[in-house]
């Protein structure tokens, strides 16, 4: 089973940016879509990105223009890229193969407040 282990998370002030990492701990994670998904208090885990082995990336509509995706295969990294950051942006944020399979990480808090 693969472990995912999220960080870069943190308070920001809106309009600003932050990027996440992700660490699998095993290569077949190369073979996986991957997914960041993020969960804010009281509502359900939604999709936020999404990334193919090969590269191909895409984007639920509230972050399209703000977020970008990103993969190192050879170090085993997912990457979120966040800019233009709002308070709506604030949740605990995780990734896994999209669809999800296995168990999830500790997931890294993201806050945007003035």
């Amino acid at each position: 089973q693969v472990q995912y282990v999220e960080s870069g998370g943190g308070l920001v002030q809106p309009g600003g940016s932050l990027r996440l990492s992700c660490a699998a701990s095993r290569s077949i994670f190369r073979i996986y879509n991957m997914g960041w998904y993020r969960q804010a208090p009281g509502k359900e885990r939604e999709l936020v990105a999404g990334i193919t082995p090969g590269g191909t990336t895409n984007y639920a509509d509230f972050v399209k223009g703000r977020f970008a995706i990103s993969r190192d295969n050879a170090k085993n990294m997912v990457y979120l890229q966040m800019n233009s950051l709002t308070p709506e942006d604030t949740a605990l944020y995780y990734c896994n193969p999209r669809p999800p399979l296995g168990s999830w990480g500790q997931g890294t808090q993201v806050t945007v407040s003035s």
